[in-house]
Parts: structure tokens; sequence; C-alpha cells
């Protein structure tokens, strides 16, 4: 079973708010520290696949959280691109 997550910028207003919707929606493990580093290791370890993770008005997104946006995008690029298993997209 593919494990799913839709990103939706328009109601994305931090990184808070991105690693709540990640968490809740693809099932993270009590253990997550709510950064970068313990995303990278969640996604890439922790969490069984496959996984989808869409980009929903990515442009509203970038506006709302500025520079950490640029490091979150790079960092689901690498996943996408460490385990075949996890498609990173934008709708």
């Amino acid at each position: 079973m593919t494990r799913r997550c839709i990103l939706d910028g328009a109601a994305l207003k931090d990184l808070d708010a991105v690693y709540d919707a990640l968490a809740s929606q693809l099932g993270f493990p009590g253990h997550f520290g709510r950064n970068l580093d313990a995303l990278w290791d969640v996604l890439t370890t922790d969490l069984p696949g496959p996984v989808e993770i869409e980009w929903r008005n990515r442009a509203a997104a970038r506006r709302a959280l500025g520079a950490d946006f640029d490091r979150l995008a790079k960092l689901l690029s690498d996943v996408g691109r460490e385990r075949p298993d996890v498609r990173v997209f934008e709708s």
C-alpha cells in the first residue's frame, strides 16, 4: 500500500505546518524530531515505502516558507533520489 501525502502550499504557514502534514498523513513514528535532519532520517530510513508526496500550490509555499522552502524542496528532492520508492511531484 502506497503512503500518500498532499502538501498544499496554500495551507502551509511555516515548517511546523509542513511537519504536521507529513507526520499525520504518512504516519511518522512518535520519535520524529520536527527538524530537517529528523525529516531526512524518517523519510530515508524509518518510513516503509512506497511513498508519494504531492506538492500543490508550490508558489504559495515558497512565499510562506521563505528560505525554509528551498531547504525543504532540496531535502525532498534528495530523498527521491536516495529512495526509488519515494516519489515527490508537483501538481
